[in-house]
Protein backbone atom coordinates (compact mmCIF):
# COMPACT_ATOMS: atom_id res chain seq x y z
CA UNK A 1 0.00 0.00 0.00
CA UNK A 2 1.13 3.28 -0.92
CA UNK A 3 2.18 5.60 2.34
CA UNK A 4 0.86 9.09 0.37
CA UNK A 5 -2.37 10.11 -1.19
CA UNK A 6 -3.51 13.19 -2.63
CA UNK A 7 -6.70 15.59 -2.42
CA UNK A 8 -7.19 18.47 -6.07
CA UNK A 9 -9.56 20.67 -4.86
CA UNK A 10 -11.53 21.26 -8.42
CA UNK A 11 -15.19 22.31 -7.19
CA UNK A 12 -15.04 25.90 -8.34
CA UNK A 13 -17.05 27.18 -11.01
CA UNK A 14 -15.01 30.04 -12.35
CA UNK A 15 -17.88 32.33 -13.67
CA UNK A 16 -15.62 34.87 -15.02
CA UNK A 17 -14.66 32.70 -17.47
CA UNK A 18 -18.08 32.88 -18.82
CA UNK A 19 -18.02 29.22 -19.95
CA UNK A 20 -20.20 26.12 -19.52
CA UNK A 21 -17.05 24.04 -18.24
CA UNK A 22 -15.80 24.72 -14.95
CA UNK A 23 -12.69 26.88 -14.55
CA UNK A 24 -10.38 23.29 -13.80
CA UNK A 25 -11.63 22.31 -17.27
CA UNK A 26 -10.27 25.18 -19.26
CA UNK A 27 -7.11 24.15 -21.18
CA UNK A 28 -3.79 25.00 -21.63
CA UNK A 29 -2.19 23.99 -24.30
CA UNK A 30 -4.95 22.13 -25.31
CA UNK A 31 -5.16 20.50 -21.99
CA UNK A 32 -7.33 21.22 -19.01
CA UNK A 33 -5.62 22.38 -16.13
CA UNK A 34 -6.53 19.72 -13.84
CA UNK A 35 -4.78 17.36 -16.37
CA UNK A 36 -1.66 19.43 -15.76
CA UNK A 37 -1.90 18.48 -12.48
CA UNK A 38 -3.23 15.22 -12.82
CA UNK A 39 -0.15 14.41 -14.58
CA UNK A 40 2.48 15.56 -12.13
CA UNK A 41 0.68 14.16 -9.13
CA UNK A 42 1.23 11.03 -11.63
CA UNK A 43 5.02 11.67 -12.38
CA UNK A 44 5.43 12.43 -8.71
CA UNK A 45 5.01 8.73 -8.00
CA UNK A 46 1.24 8.88 -6.29
CA UNK A 47 -1.03 5.96 -8.75
CA UNK A 48 -4.65 7.35 -9.37
CA UNK A 49 -6.39 4.97 -6.87
CA UNK A 50 -5.04 6.95 -4.48
CA UNK A 51 -5.80 11.01 -5.24
CA UNK A 52 -9.37 12.07 -4.58
CA UNK A 53 -10.71 15.18 -6.29
CA UNK A 54 -13.34 17.62 -4.77
CA UNK A 55 -16.05 18.76 -7.42
CA UNK A 56 -18.75 20.92 -7.16
CA UNK A 57 -21.60 22.76 -9.23
CA UNK A 58 -20.32 20.96 -12.53
CA UNK A 59 -19.38 17.23 -10.97
CA UNK A 60 -20.70 15.69 -13.74
CA UNK A 61 -18.41 17.07 -15.92
CA UNK A 62 -15.50 16.93 -14.12
CA UNK A 63 -16.00 13.31 -13.24
CA UNK A 64 -16.61 12.18 -17.39
CA UNK A 65 -13.25 13.84 -18.02
CA UNK A 66 -11.42 11.82 -14.88
CA UNK A 67 -12.95 8.72 -16.32
CA UNK A 68 -11.46 8.73 -19.07
CA UNK A 69 -7.78 9.31 -17.48
CA UNK A 70 -8.01 6.74 -14.63
CA UNK A 71 -9.55 5.56 -11.71
CA UNK A 72 -9.48 8.56 -9.38
CA UNK A 73 -12.25 9.38 -6.53
CA UNK A 74 -14.77 11.88 -6.66
CA UNK A 75 -15.95 14.04 -3.69
CA UNK A 76 -18.74 16.86 -4.14
CA UNK A 77 -19.10 20.16 -2.02
CA UNK A 78 -22.30 20.65 -2.61
CA UNK A 79 -22.29 23.83 -0.81
CA UNK A 80 -18.85 26.68 -1.43
CA UNK A 81 -17.59 26.81 2.15
CA UNK A 82 -14.05 27.32 1.90
CA UNK A 83 -10.76 24.77 1.33
CA UNK A 84 -11.02 23.61 4.60
CA UNK A 85 -15.16 22.46 4.18
CA UNK A 86 -13.54 21.12 0.94
CA UNK A 87 -11.42 18.71 1.95
CA UNK A 88 -13.94 17.52 5.14
CA UNK A 89 -15.91 16.16 1.93
CA UNK A 90 -12.53 13.34 1.26
CA UNK A 91 -12.81 12.30 5.03
CA UNK A 92 -13.82 8.87 3.99
CA UNK A 93 -10.82 8.63 1.95
CA UNK A 94 -8.70 9.62 4.43
CA UNK A 95 -9.57 7.38 7.65
CA UNK A 96 -8.71 4.43 5.33
CA UNK A 97 -5.54 4.35 6.35
CA UNK A 98 -4.56 7.44 8.51
CA UNK A 99 -0.68 6.89 8.96
CA UNK A 100 -0.54 7.85 4.95
CA UNK A 101 1.07 11.60 4.46
CA UNK A 102 -1.20 13.43 2.15
CA UNK A 103 -0.72 15.99 -0.39
CA UNK A 104 -3.30 18.85 -0.79
CA UNK A 105 -3.04 20.43 -4.59
CA UNK A 106 -5.38 23.35 -6.45
CA UNK A 107 -6.60 21.78 -9.43
CA UNK A 108 -6.26 24.94 -11.48
CA UNK A 109 -2.67 25.35 -10.51
CA UNK A 110 -0.65 24.20 -14.11
CA UNK A 111 2.59 25.02 -13.37
CA UNK A 112 2.65 23.05 -9.75
CA UNK A 113 5.29 20.03 -11.15
CA UNK A 114 6.29 16.97 -9.48
CA UNK A 115 9.67 18.09 -8.68
CA UNK A 116 8.12 20.69 -6.44
CA UNK A 117 5.88 17.61 -5.07
CA UNK A 118 8.25 15.81 -4.28
CA UNK A 119 11.31 17.96 -2.88
CA UNK A 120 8.41 19.56 -0.50
CA UNK A 121 7.63 15.97 0.42
CA UNK A 122 11.35 14.76 1.73
CA UNK A 123 11.67 18.10 3.56
CA UNK A 124 8.20 16.95 5.36
CA UNK A 125 9.77 13.87 6.11
CA UNK A 126 13.09 15.27 7.13
CA UNK A 127 11.40 17.13 9.47
CA UNK A 128 9.06 14.66 10.46
CA UNK A 129 6.27 17.99 10.27
CA UNK A 130 2.35 17.72 10.80
CA UNK A 131 2.25 19.91 7.66
CA UNK A 132 4.53 21.89 4.98
CA UNK A 133 3.63 24.45 2.94
CA UNK A 134 4.49 24.90 -0.41
CA UNK A 135 5.19 28.84 -0.86
CA UNK A 136 6.51 31.03 -3.04
CA UNK A 137 8.11 34.71 -3.23
CA UNK A 138 5.57 36.98 -5.21
CA UNK A 139 6.25 40.50 -6.03
CA UNK A 140 3.55 42.00 -5.91
CA UNK A 141 1.57 39.57 -3.66
CA UNK A 142 -1.33 40.40 -5.04
CA UNK A 143 -4.22 37.97 -3.83
CA UNK A 144 -2.22 35.02 -2.47
CA UNK A 145 -2.54 34.56 1.15
CA UNK A 146 0.96 35.61 3.26
CA UNK A 147 3.49 33.48 4.58
CA UNK A 148 3.60 35.11 8.61
CA UNK A 149 6.75 33.58 10.61
CA UNK A 150 7.42 33.87 14.52
CA UNK A 151 9.66 37.53 14.52
CA UNK A 152 12.31 35.52 17.10
CA UNK A 153 12.25 31.92 15.40
CA UNK A 154 11.03 32.92 11.55
CA UNK A 155 9.79 29.35 12.12
CA UNK A 156 6.40 29.26 10.01
CA UNK A 157 3.55 31.00 12.70
CA UNK A 158 0.37 31.34 10.15
CA UNK A 159 -1.14 31.76 6.71
CA UNK A 160 -3.27 35.13 6.27
CA UNK A 161 -5.65 35.39 3.96
CA UNK A 162 -5.40 38.54 1.46
CA UNK A 163 -8.81 39.79 2.70
CA UNK A 164 -7.72 39.41 6.61
CA UNK A 165 -4.24 40.87 5.90
CA UNK A 166 -3.36 43.94 8.29
CA UNK A 167 -1.23 47.03 6.01
CA UNK A 168 1.41 45.37 7.35
CA UNK A 169 1.15 41.70 6.66
CA UNK A 170 -0.20 43.02 2.98
CA UNK A 171 3.66 44.13 2.73
CA UNK A 172 4.65 40.45 2.81
CA UNK A 173 5.89 38.89 -0.65
CA UNK A 174 6.37 35.20 0.62
CA UNK A 175 3.03 33.58 -0.46
CA UNK A 176 0.98 30.39 -0.15
CA UNK A 177 1.10 28.50 -3.41
CA UNK A 178 -2.13 26.46 -2.08
CA UNK A 179 -0.28 23.31 -1.71
CA UNK A 180 0.39 20.88 1.13
CA UNK A 181 1.82 17.75 2.61
CA UNK A 182 0.09 16.94 5.76
CA UNK A 183 0.35 13.82 7.84
CA UNK A 184 -3.40 12.48 7.23
CA UNK A 185 -4.33 11.81 11.25
CA UNK A 186 -2.92 15.17 11.93
CA UNK A 187 -4.94 16.69 9.19
CA UNK A 188 -8.07 15.05 10.68
CA UNK A 189 -7.84 16.08 13.99
CA UNK A 190 -7.74 19.81 12.90
CA UNK A 191 -10.19 20.47 10.19
CA UNK A 192 -13.16 19.81 13.25
CA UNK A 193 -11.95 22.73 14.42
CA UNK A 194 -11.92 25.03 12.00
CA UNK A 195 -14.29 28.04 12.58
CA UNK A 196 -15.81 30.45 9.72
CA UNK A 197 -15.16 33.71 12.02
CA UNK A 198 -13.23 35.54 8.87
CA UNK A 199 -14.75 38.07 6.31
CA UNK A 200 -15.24 35.41 3.92
CA UNK A 201 -17.24 33.67 6.18
CA UNK A 202 -15.34 30.11 4.82
CA UNK A 203 -13.29 27.84 6.70
CA UNK A 204 -10.11 28.08 5.29
CA UNK A 205 -7.84 25.02 5.16
CA UNK A 206 -5.06 27.56 5.67
CA UNK A 207 -6.19 27.87 9.55
CA UNK A 208 -4.78 24.29 10.44
CA UNK A 209 -1.22 25.83 10.42
CA UNK A 210 -1.85 27.73 13.36
CA UNK A 211 -3.82 24.89 14.85
CA UNK A 212 -0.61 22.30 13.97
CA UNK A 213 1.35 24.58 16.14
CA UNK A 214 4.59 24.67 16.04
CA UNK A 215 5.57 21.20 14.16
CA UNK A 216 4.85 22.50 10.84
CA UNK A 217 7.57 23.71 8.15
CA UNK A 218 7.81 25.54 4.31
CA UNK A 219 9.20 24.66 1.38
CA UNK A 220 10.09 27.33 -0.80
CA UNK A 221 9.97 27.21 -4.39
CA UNK A 222 12.70 27.84 -7.25
CA UNK A 223 10.15 29.74 -9.41
CA UNK A 224 7.11 31.18 -8.68
CA UNK A 225 5.08 29.98 -11.67
CA UNK A 226 3.97 27.19 -9.51
CA UNK A 227 1.65 29.62 -8.22
CA UNK A 228 -0.23 30.83 -11.14
CA UNK A 229 -3.65 30.12 -11.77
CA UNK A 230 -6.66 31.45 -14.10
CA UNK A 231 -9.96 33.33 -12.73
CA UNK A 232 -10.63 34.71 -16.79
CA UNK A 233 -9.80 33.96 -20.28
CA UNK A 234 -7.36 37.17 -20.37
CA UNK A 235 -5.81 35.10 -17.18
CA UNK A 236 -5.84 32.06 -19.09
CA UNK A 237 -4.65 33.25 -22.54
CA UNK A 238 -1.35 34.52 -19.94
CA UNK A 239 -1.00 31.37 -18.71
CA UNK A 240 -1.50 29.40 -22.38
CA UNK A 241 1.72 32.10 -23.57
CA UNK A 242 3.49 31.41 -20.39
CA UNK A 243 3.74 27.23 -21.15
CA UNK A 244 4.44 27.93 -24.89
CA UNK A 245 7.41 29.44 -24.28
CA UNK A 246 8.38 26.94 -21.23
CA UNK A 247 7.79 24.29 -23.39
CA UNK A 248 9.74 25.87 -26.24
CA UNK A 249 12.74 26.76 -23.88
CA UNK A 250 12.93 22.62 -23.14
CA UNK A 251 12.71 21.74 -26.97
CA UNK A 252 15.56 24.70 -27.44
CA UNK A 253 17.47 23.02 -24.87
CA UNK A 254 17.06 19.93 -26.93
CA UNK A 255 18.47 21.06 -30.27
CA UNK A 256 15.32 21.63 -31.58
CA UNK A 257 15.19 25.28 -33.92
CA UNK A 258 11.95 27.21 -33.79
CA UNK A 259 11.82 30.58 -36.04
CA UNK A 260 9.19 32.78 -36.19
CA UNK A 261 5.86 33.28 -34.53
CA UNK A 262 2.84 30.96 -33.75
CA UNK A 263 4.47 27.94 -32.86
CA UNK A 264 2.10 26.00 -29.91
CA UNK A 265 3.67 22.68 -28.88
CA UNK A 266 1.28 20.43 -26.55
CA UNK A 267 2.82 18.90 -23.14
CA UNK A 268 3.58 15.45 -24.99
CA UNK A 269 5.30 15.84 -28.27
CA UNK A 270 9.12 14.65 -28.28
CA UNK A 271 10.98 15.89 -31.15
CA UNK A 272 14.16 15.39 -31.88
CA UNK A 273 17.58 17.23 -32.67
CA UNK A 274 18.30 19.45 -35.64
CA UNK A 275 14.22 19.67 -36.49
CA UNK A 276 13.20 23.01 -37.68
CA UNK A 277 9.91 24.06 -36.57
CA UNK A 278 8.37 27.26 -38.68
CA UNK A 279 5.50 29.62 -37.97
CA UNK A 280 1.96 29.29 -37.40
CA UNK A 281 2.29 25.63 -36.51
CA UNK A 282 0.76 23.37 -33.85
CA UNK A 283 2.25 20.00 -32.40
CA UNK A 284 0.03 18.02 -30.28
CA UNK A 285 -1.26 14.85 -28.47
CA UNK A 286 1.09 12.32 -28.41
CA UNK A 287 2.92 13.33 -31.59
CA UNK A 288 6.74 12.39 -31.94
CA UNK A 289 9.32 13.70 -34.89
CA UNK A 290 12.55 12.51 -35.57
CA UNK A 291 15.87 14.52 -36.37
CA UNK A 292 16.94 16.94 -39.31
CA UNK A 293 13.04 17.60 -40.32
CA UNK A 294 11.32 20.84 -41.23
CA UNK A 295 7.83 21.38 -40.07
CA UNK A 296 5.76 24.19 -41.08
CA UNK A 297 4.60 26.61 -42.15
CA UNK A 298 1.19 26.91 -41.70
CA UNK A 299 0.94 23.32 -40.04
CA UNK A 300 -1.04 21.33 -38.24
CA UNK A 301 0.32 17.89 -36.22
CA UNK A 302 -1.76 15.31 -34.01
CA UNK A 303 -0.69 12.31 -32.60
CA UNK A 304 1.45 11.45 -35.27
CA UNK A 305 4.98 9.02 -35.55
CA UNK A 306 7.12 11.38 -37.77
CA UNK A 307 10.79 9.74 -39.22
CA UNK A 308 13.73 11.81 -39.75
CA UNK A 309 14.39 14.34 -42.36
CA UNK A 310 10.90 14.42 -43.22
CA UNK A 311 9.23 17.87 -44.98
CA UNK A 312 5.86 18.70 -44.10
CA UNK A 313 5.10 22.14 -45.78
CA UNK A 314 0.80 23.46 -45.04
CA UNK A 315 -0.08 19.94 -44.11
CA UNK A 316 -2.28 18.83 -41.52
CA UNK A 317 -1.80 15.05 -40.56
CA UNK A 318 -4.14 13.38 -38.11
CA UNK A 319 -3.35 9.65 -36.50
CA UNK A 320 -0.97 9.11 -39.04
CA UNK A 321 3.10 7.60 -39.81
CA UNK A 322 5.13 9.14 -41.42
CA UNK A 323 8.55 7.97 -42.53
CA UNK A 324 11.86 8.93 -43.25
CA UNK A 325 12.19 11.06 -46.09
CA UNK A 326 8.70 11.58 -46.97
CA UNK A 327 8.05 15.32 -48.07
CA UNK A 328 4.52 16.61 -48.62
CA UNK A 329 3.00 20.10 -49.37
CA UNK A 330 1.28 22.64 -49.57
CA UNK A 331 -1.85 21.85 -48.89
CA UNK A 332 -1.96 18.28 -47.87
CA UNK A 333 -4.33 16.56 -45.59
CA UNK A 334 -3.18 13.13 -44.01
CA UNK A 335 -5.94 11.55 -42.46
CA UNK A 336 -6.41 9.12 -39.40
CA UNK A 337 -4.97 5.05 -40.17
CA UNK A 338 -2.20 6.42 -42.79
CA UNK A 339 1.08 5.22 -43.44
CA UNK A 340 2.90 6.99 -45.27
CA UNK A 341 6.51 5.07 -45.61
CA UNK A 342 10.21 6.22 -46.67
CA UNK A 343 10.56 8.87 -49.14
CA UNK A 344 7.07 8.95 -50.35
CA UNK A 345 6.45 12.70 -52.32
CA UNK A 346 3.39 14.37 -51.86
CA UNK A 347 2.65 17.57 -53.68
CA UNK A 348 -0.16 20.09 -52.93
CA UNK A 349 -4.16 19.56 -52.99
CA UNK A 350 -3.72 15.87 -51.63
CA UNK A 351 -5.28 14.20 -49.31
CA UNK A 352 -4.90 10.73 -48.04
CA UNK A 353 -7.12 8.38 -45.68
CA UNK A 354 -6.77 5.15 -43.96
CA UNK A 355 -4.61 3.93 -46.69
CA UNK A 356 -0.45 2.58 -46.66
CA UNK A 357 1.49 4.36 -49.10
CA UNK A 358 4.07 2.39 -50.56
CA UNK A 359 8.05 3.57 -50.40
CA UNK A 360 9.26 5.92 -53.63
CA UNK A 361 5.37 6.60 -54.26
CA UNK A 362 4.46 10.03 -55.56
CA UNK A 363 1.44 11.64 -55.32
CA UNK A 364 1.77 14.76 -57.20
CA UNK A 365 -1.27 16.97 -57.01
CA UNK A 366 -5.20 17.31 -56.80
CA UNK A 367 -5.07 13.66 -55.36
CA UNK A 368 -7.90 11.60 -53.24
CA UNK A 369 -6.55 8.44 -52.00
CA UNK A 370 -8.96 6.53 -49.52
CA UNK A 371 -9.28 3.19 -48.13
CA UNK A 372 -6.39 2.22 -50.32
CA UNK A 373 -2.94 0.01 -50.35
CA UNK A 374 -0.67 1.76 -52.85
CA UNK A 375 2.62 -0.81 -53.73
CA UNK A 376 6.12 1.12 -54.13
CA UNK A 377 7.65 3.43 -56.46
CA UNK A 378 3.82 4.15 -58.34
CA UNK A 379 3.20 7.49 -59.87
CA UNK A 380 -0.03 8.77 -59.44
CA UNK A 381 -1.17 11.86 -61.94
CA UNK A 382 -3.05 14.64 -61.57
CA UNK A 383 -6.77 14.73 -60.39
CA UNK A 384 -6.50 10.74 -59.54
CA UNK A 385 -9.54 9.64 -57.40
CA UNK A 386 -10.04 6.14 -55.52
CA UNK A 387 -13.72 5.91 -55.28
CA UNK A 388 -13.65 4.07 -52.04
CA UNK A 389 -17.66 4.52 -50.96
CA UNK A 390 -20.80 3.54 -52.28
CA UNK A 391 -23.24 5.51 -50.02
CA UNK A 392 -23.47 2.45 -47.72
CA UNK A 393 -20.42 0.75 -47.81
CA UNK A 394 -16.44 1.51 -47.68
CA UNK A 395 -14.30 -0.62 -50.09
CA UNK A 396 -10.55 -0.64 -50.33
CA UNK A 397 -8.05 -0.25 -53.58
CA UNK A 398 -4.97 -2.11 -54.30
CA UNK A 399 -1.73 -0.93 -56.44
CA UNK A 400 0.91 -2.65 -57.03
CA UNK A 401 4.47 -1.84 -57.02
CA UNK A 402 5.40 0.49 -60.76
CA UNK A 403 2.23 1.19 -61.75
CA UNK A 404 1.74 4.28 -63.41
CA UNK A 405 -1.92 5.98 -62.70
CA UNK A 406 -2.54 8.17 -65.74
CA UNK A 407 -4.28 11.80 -64.49
CA UNK A 408 -7.88 11.99 -63.76
CA UNK A 409 -8.58 8.04 -63.58
CA UNK A 410 -11.04 7.01 -61.20
CA UNK A 411 -10.46 3.75 -59.89
CA UNK A 412 -13.63 2.51 -58.25
CA UNK A 413 -13.10 0.35 -55.26
CA UNK A 414 -13.06 -2.56 -54.57
CA UNK A 415 -10.77 -3.11 -57.54
CA UNK A 416 -6.93 -3.78 -57.98
CA UNK A 417 -4.20 -2.85 -60.44
CA UNK A 418 -1.29 -5.29 -60.44
CA UNK A 419 2.26 -4.82 -60.25
CA UNK A 420 3.88 -2.37 -63.77
CA UNK A 421 0.30 -1.84 -64.90
CA UNK A 422 -1.05 1.36 -65.82
CA UNK A 423 -4.06 3.09 -66.11
CA UNK A 424 -4.81 5.68 -69.44
CA UNK A 425 -5.66 9.35 -68.77
CA UNK A 426 -9.36 10.01 -67.84
CA UNK A 427 -10.31 6.69 -67.73
CA UNK A 428 -12.94 5.13 -64.67
CA UNK A 429 -11.49 1.69 -63.74
CA UNK A 430 -14.48 -0.60 -62.48
CA UNK A 431 -11.96 -3.67 -63.09
CA UNK A 432 -8.89 -5.32 -61.87
CA UNK A 433 -6.36 -4.29 -63.70
CA UNK A 434 -3.88 -7.19 -64.64
CA UNK A 435 0.07 -6.90 -63.88
CA UNK A 436 2.05 -5.29 -66.75
CA UNK A 437 -1.24 -4.27 -68.64
CA UNK A 438 -2.41 -0.72 -70.14
CA UNK A 439 -6.34 0.11 -68.97
CA UNK A 440 -7.78 2.04 -70.80
CA UNK A 441 -11.50 2.59 -70.16
CA UNK A 442 -13.48 5.78 -71.51
CA UNK A 443 -16.72 6.51 -73.29
CA UNK A 444 -17.25 6.53 -76.83
CA UNK A 445 -17.01 10.51 -77.72
CA UNK A 446 -20.12 11.77 -79.04
CA UNK A 447 -19.82 14.83 -81.27
CA UNK A 448 -22.82 17.35 -81.95
CA UNK A 449 -21.97 19.55 -84.52
CA UNK A 450 -23.36 23.11 -84.79
CA UNK A 451 -24.40 22.77 -81.58
CA UNK A 452 -27.22 25.93 -81.18
CA UNK A 453 -27.29 26.57 -77.81
CA UNK A 454 -23.24 27.29 -77.87
CA UNK A 455 -23.96 29.53 -80.57
CA UNK A 456 -26.52 31.14 -78.81
CA UNK A 457 -24.44 31.60 -76.09
CA UNK A 458 -21.55 33.55 -77.81
CA UNK A 459 -24.29 35.71 -79.50
CA UNK A 460 -25.69 36.25 -75.78
CA UNK A 461 -22.07 36.94 -74.35
CA UNK A 462 -21.51 39.76 -77.14
CA UNK A 463 -25.07 41.92 -76.42
CA UNK A 464 -23.62 42.41 -72.64
CA UNK A 465 -20.77 43.83 -73.87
Amino acid sequence: MEDRCCIILAAGDGKRMNSANPKVLMPVLFEPMLGWVLDSVKEAGISDENVGVITGSSADKVAEYLKKRGKYHTFLQAERKGTGHAVMQAESMLVEDISKDVLILCGDAPFMDAATINAAYKLHKEQNSDVTVITANVAPAGNYGRIKRDRNTNLLSSIVEMKDCSPDELKITEVNSGAYWFKAERLLWALPQLRDNNKSGEFYLTDTVKLLGKNTSTYMADDSIIVLGANDRKQLRELNDMMTELINSRHYAAGVDIIGHNVIIGKDVKIARDTLLMPNTIIRGKTEIGSGCVIGPNTQIDNCEIGENVTLNCVQAFDAKICDNVKAGPFVHIRAGTTLNKNVKIGDFVEVKNSEIGEGTALAHLTYIGDSDVGKNVNFGCGTVTANYDGIEKYRTKIGDNAFIGCNTNLIAPVEVGENAATAAGSTITNNVPPAALAIERGQVNIKENWYKNELRIKKDKKSK
